[in-house]
């Protein structure tokens, strides 16, 4: 299989050739697009992210040149750091060109390059098998169908289909663009941490049966007696399934999805319900413009890899001809609009987007309103009505601010709570834009219209004025793989161009 390069690549084709053979002429054909998707979101964090290997950046008529502190040069095309879909055929280092991120990356002399190259290399096979997927034709069903038709993940993130410990079989079996069911299994815990009123169907006298994913089933804890679980349906997020009555499951998968591995501490388990309640009272300052999903129980057994967070759907709100929809996919559900009619939606859900996250920060709470925790209530003609947000996970809280605003200290310490304002800003501002505004606009210069708009007419409070004046924090997704934690660049702010 010489169209394979790399070893994911390599791998990735002999199991389907093994397995499933009817997907590898399509793998194959979608790798060159799969290369060229990740190397251009590479390309955006070598151009725009602080990177301490990097001694100049210069742009010219024929695109950016890196200079790199050992000497080298690395040169390829212009980067608009907002632009989504776009690719990049090649790079030249040191005039070598270089089409694989992974390859590229593995020739970079930088500290972390190995472990990321591998995770280079694995998101671009599996970028290529999610695009094996069948593209939906018809409008969805159901709620839910809205997230399993995107394949390409994260618009920004080099690692946008990164899923290490996944092989290609699981991904098909597990990955909500393939569309699959997933079955759950029971791990009954007898003595589990529980908060809430756990259901009496996930009950065996006093012990809890707790849902697994059959990934961690089988990677994880294999050794457990396990029992067999409901059939579920995976959302964006992949280990959080639509168990149908109108209640989703979180579960625990110890893999590194994209940049973070994804269990669930005993510290979201014991504020879960808390968390909930404290986000709940304080959306109910904004007069109904954003529901926050009730987290209902929560369960764990003292470990991250065994535990399960029990919440509403976001579908139960949508009211008489509305329908509510992830805003990863309102660009696809604007799509069939005309070019005028689709810039005065999202400018509407702009405008209604950071109006609720800027009132709610003031308030006190910071939500990280991406593209999957974020939802839009649409009417019939597509126009954004109400938000809802789901997974309070990582908001962060403003013990500070909610006293000054009225409501009592949360009964909560550790992570969640938060007083400094750029830290903040940079959960609900740096998330919401980087997350949702940016790849709905697909570029710069959209995106300047659409927050000069949408910021014109809102409540002039020191966080605006930080949006409207400073650069636009965004998560350093680069930076954070090759070194660890989270790390923050300072993107050029395109209000400035729009207000001219």
């Amino acid at each position: 299989m010489r169209v394979c390069r790399t070893v994911a690549e390599r791998d990735l084709a002999a199991e389907l050739d093994r397995e499933r053979p009817e997907l590898l002429s399509p793998y194959l054909a979608a790798l060159p697009g799969a290369r060229a998707a990740v190397l251009a979101r590479l390309w955006r964090g070598l151009v725009h992210e602080p990177l301490p290997w990097v001694a100049s950046r210069t742009s010219g008529g024929d695109g950016v040149t890196l200079r790199l502190t050992d000497g080298r040069r690395l040169h390829g095309p212009r980067s608009d750091p907002w632009a989504t879909g776009t690719t990049v055929g090649s790079l030249e280092l040191d005039g070598a060109p270089y089409s694989h991120p992974a390859l590229l990356m593995a020739a970079l002399s930088v500290p972390g390059r190995a472990r990321f190259a591998a995770e280079l290399d694995g998101s671009t096979a599996s970028l290529a098998l999610s695009r094996t997927a069948p593209r939906p034709t018809k409008p969805p069903a159901r709620p839910w169908e809205w997230e399993q038709r995107s394949p390409d993940g994260h618009p920004y993130h080099p690692g946008c289909r990164s899923r290490p410990g996944f092989s290609a079989t699981e991904q098909l079996a597990y990955a909500p663009e393939h569309r699959p069911v997933v079955g759950l299994r029971l791990a009954p815990v007898t003595g589990a941490m529980l908060r809430g009123p756990w259901p009496s169907g996930l009950r065996d006298g006093d012990t809890a049966l707790i849902p697994v994913h059959p990934w961690q089933a089988e990677h994880v804890l294999a050794d457990r007696r396990l029992l067999p679980g409901p059939q579920a349906h995976p959302l964006l997020a992949l280990r959080t399934l639509d168990l149908g009555r109108d209640l989703h499951v979180k579960t625990s998968v110890s893999a590194q999805l994209t940049s973070a591995v994804r269990d669930i501490s005993a510290y979201s388990v014991e504020n879960a319900l808390i968390t909930s309640d404290v986000a709940a009272r304080v959306a109910d300052r904004l007069g109904g413009r954003l529901h926050v999903t009730r987290m209902l129980a929560a369960a764990g057994a003292g470990t991250p890899d065994l535990a399960a967070v029990l919440r509403e759907s976001p579908y139960a709100y949508a009211g008489t001809g509305e329908q509510v929809i992830p805003v990863a996919e309102l660009p696809a559900y604007l799509a069939p609009h005309s070019p005028r009619a689709r810039l005065e939606r999202i400018t509407g859900f702009a405008r209604l987007a950071l109006g609720v996250c800027l009132d709610l920060l003031d308030l006190g709470v910071a939500l990280e309103a991406h593209g999957q925790n974020l939802l839009v209530v649409l009417d019939a003609e597509g126009r954004a009505r109400r938000l809802v947000y789901r997974d309070l996970a990582d908001i962060r809280i403003s013990p500070a601010r909610l006293v000054r605003n009225g409501f009592p200290a949360p009964p909560l310490s550790g992570r969640l709570l938060n007083d400094d304002s750029t830290a903040l800003r940079r959960k609900a501002l740096g998330c919401l834009i980087t997350g949702a505004l940016g790849p709905l606009a697909g570029n710069a210069p959209t995106l300047g219209t659409v927050l000069e708009a949408a910021t014109r007419d809102l409540a002039r409070t020191a966080d605006l004025q930080a949006l409207r004046t400073e650069p636009l924090p965004a998560k350093a997704l680069t930076l954070m793989r090759l070194t660890g934690g989270d790390q923050w660049a300072q993107l050029p702010n395109p209000l400035f161009n729009a207000q001219g």
